[in-house]
């Protein structure tokens, strides 16, 4: 064999025009695949088209597709309407997050499946093998092929030949994008400080009437209640004080030794902060609620009158405004501004003059 026939034969039949109207469509991406030296080995048909085999095929993935769509709309149903807020008892509340969780995992199982289902079951086999192959992406018949090839694979898809499927995938996949949007923009659907809920907790005073301190069963606290480098835990003095109603209210209120209570109320007065009146002697009250993720900040070691928080280990300087000196913790304690009552008991001056709990984005 001479070199020009062995040449010819590594190289295989002469390039066809693509151009020419007489080819199929397939028959534009076979050329391309072979300049690509791609070799498709098998390539056929799962089902017949037009078959009942077909259309059984078809109505099954419309079907999965409905359900992700039913099930994405029942889920901005429940997160726009559905009652979220705490209520003491067995109200609708309590079936907020299972039923997002249960509507949500019902539409990405039904989309899951119906792509699975149209892969498997509705899409051509096809097996082709390939050579490293390089060639100029600029060339005319280049763009050709690639937009011919592009075109088969929508017409291997079927949404022309099965228009219920391209119906059902857009009723099901655009609810599943407002999901996606929901989390984003549900913050413009309902006023996120309706009731100034961020900025209240249950110290805040009912018109002329300031709130006591009072413990877990109720009963207001004196200063003699609390001894000398000791603390305890007080909650407002109002009706479902000591409750989950009113969970960012529980506060810490602290009896300083003499030493220690002048150098928090030196603290105090530092005109960046601008609490010289919020102690009462040598008591201090400060937010038991954690400013780093919201966990109970309750462990008082009076001999560093560190508070330390057990969740992330971070800790607050009592004597410097709760002053945050170790771990994640990186704004103060709020503190509650204390005095004593015409009975003796302790009373809050007024709510907390800053916001409890973590930082959240509006708050400069």
């Amino acid at each position: 064999m001479s070199t020009q026939t062995e040449h010819q034969a590594h190289q295989g039949p002469e390039p066809i025009d693509v151009h020419d109207p007489r080819l199929s469509r397939f028959d534009i991406v076979r050329e391309g695949a072979r300049r690509d030296d791609i070799e498709i080995v098998h390539y056929e048909e799962q089902v017949v088209p037009g078959s009942r085999a077909e259309r059984r095929l078809t109505r099954t993935v419309a079907a999965m597709f409905l359900l992700t769509g039913l099930a994405a709309t029942a889920f901005l149903i429940i997160y726009i309407w559905w009652p979220w807020e705490y209520k003491p008892g067995s109200g609708g509340d309590k079936y907020y997050t299972p039923l997002l969780g249960l509507t949500l995992g019902l539409a990405l199982l039904g989309v899951g499946f119906g792509i699975l289902t149209w892969g498997k079951k509705l899409l051509p086999k096809e097996v082709s093998i390939q050579d490293r192959h390089v060639e100029d992406p600029d060339a005319p018949e280049s763009r050709k092929i690639t937009g011919e090839t592009m075109l088969f694979l929508a017409d291997e898809l079927g949404v022309k030949r099965r228009p219920l499927l391209g119906i059902s995938l857009l009723a099901g996949l655009a609810p599943v994008a407002a999901v996606a949007a929901a989390p984003l923009v549900g913050g413009l659907i309902s006023n996120p400080h309706k009731n100034n809920q961020m900025f209240t907790t249950g110290f805040a005073p009912a018109g002329s009437k300031k709130i006591r301190l009072v413990r877990e069963d109720g009963r207001p606290i004196r200063p003699a209640d609390v001894s000398v480098g000791g603390q305890l835990t007080v909650f407002p003095g109002i009706e479902h004080g000591v409750s989950n109603k009113h969970a960012d209210s529980p506060t810490l209120l602290i009896h300083l030794r003499e030493d220690d209570a002048q150098r928090s109320r030196a603290a105090n007065a530092r005109p960046e902060v601008g609490h010289g009146d919020y102690m009462w002697g040598n008591y201090a009250a400060y937010s038991k609620i954690c400013t780093h993720a919201g966990c109970p900040a309750s462990l008082y070691e009076q001999q560093t009158n560190r508070l330390l928080c057990p969740c992330h280990q971070s800790q607050f300087l009592i004597t410097d405004n709760a002053r945050p000196v170790f771990g994640p913790a990186s704004r103060r304690l709020p503190q509650l501004p204390i005095e004593v009552d015409e009975e003796g008991f302790f009373v809050a001056r007024s709510d907390y003059t800053e916001t409890v709990g973590p930082d959240f984005w509006e708050r400069p």
